[in-house]
């Protein structure tokens, strides 16, 4: 009997001491819970926003967090985006990042929701005080950039900077498109007072709506030399309205941001340039920086992550080819 406790023993501390070896040998990080950081974006169907998503994942695979990828179906759809927050907040993440689809009704819902998770901004912003960072484009420049590059490609029509100009906006009230609108409108009524802005027109966000706007505008006003489009779907719509109607080498479009579609009219000529940003950018560094807030380290309150104005010229330069053509896995 006493030979058999022994053994028993033996077997019991060897199990034991084996326990504590793998306990020991096996990453901290196992035992950890898993960081997760949602990322809430505007539309999960549209490019630009799946550029942002590819960003966030790969800072995700590179940081070791969980990021679910969270969006509506529509940048109209406010309702459904602040339905996605309050889930997400329901979910006790450890920070959340999200890009407001409408300025003042995402302002009380993202404070509501900074009670409980700290909120990090990209691209546009909200009523709120909350943030405890904010990555975006300097819309406001990014307008100015346009405005420059209107100018630049009427005078390169014409020989001048003359004539009627127009403004095309997805939708009201979204903070970074009134940004642009106002850049756009300041610079050319600072700089360039031969071009005259004779419509300033809203979208309902649907590419098909700005389609139909150019093409009502050309019938009603046969003297427009140029038009911004402020964000990639409207650029959509403009572009093929251009496209439709041969009006490459008589209207210069800027649109904002890129695609295939506003690529291809940008090579086309029915399209004379694109601002674009680095949405890859605002997914990646969005996260990464809300892992730093969860963490309790100090970061920036605001970041501009650049815009550049893309034309048929300058596409194939790395730099610009690098924005164009994001990795998306």
């Amino acid at each position: 009997m006493y030979i058999m406790k022994s053994i028993l023993s033996r077997r019991a501390f060897a199990a034991l001491a084996g326990a504590a070896f793998i306990a020991t040998s096996m990453p901290a990080a196992s035992f950890a819970a898993e960081v997760t950081i949602p990322i809430i974006v505007k539309d999960t169907t549209s490019f630009y926003w799946q550029i942002v998503l590819a960003g966030a994942r790969k800072a995700g695979k590179d940081l070791g967090v969980k990021v679910p990828e969270l969006g509506a179906q529509a940048e109209t759809d406010v309702n459904g985006q602040i339905s996605i927050l309050e889930n997400a907040v329901a979910g006790k993440p450890a920070a959340i990042v999200i890009s407001p689809t409408e300025s003042k009704a995402l302002g009380k819902p993202i404070d509501e929701a900074a009670k409980s998770v700290p909120i990090i901004g990209i691209d546009s912003g909200a009523d709120s005080k909350a943030f405890k960072s904010f990555l975006t484009t300097d819309n406001t420049q990014g307008g100015r950039i346009a405005a420059d590059g209107l100018a630049a490609a009427i005078k390169g029509m014409t020989g001048k900077e003359e004539g009627d100009v127009v403004i095309i906006t997805n939708t009201p009230g979204a903070g970074s498109l009134e940004q642009r609108r106002a850049g756009f409108m300041e610079e050319i009524k600072t700089k360039y007072p031969g071009l005259k802005i004779v419509a300033d027109k809203y979208a309902d966000g649907q590419a098909t709506t700005g389609l139909n706007i150019m093409t009502d505008l050309i019938t009603s006003n046969p003297k427009i030399v140029g038009v911004f489009a402020s964000n990639l779907i409207m650029a959509q719509g403009v572009g093929q309205a251009i496209a439709e109607n041969k009006l490459g080498d008589k209207v210069k479009v800027i649109g904002f941001d890129s695609d295939d579609k506003t690529i291809g009219f940008l090579k086309s000529g029915a399209i004379a340039g694109l601002v674009v940003q680095d949405p890859y950018r605002m997914g990646y560094d969005g996260i990464k920086t809300a892992l730093a807030v969860s963490k309790g380290e100090k970061v920036a309150e605001t970041v501009d992550t650049g815009a550049n104005l893309v034309t048929k010229a300058n596409m194939s330069e790395p730099k610009i080819d690098a924005l164009l053509n994001p990795k998306l896995k």
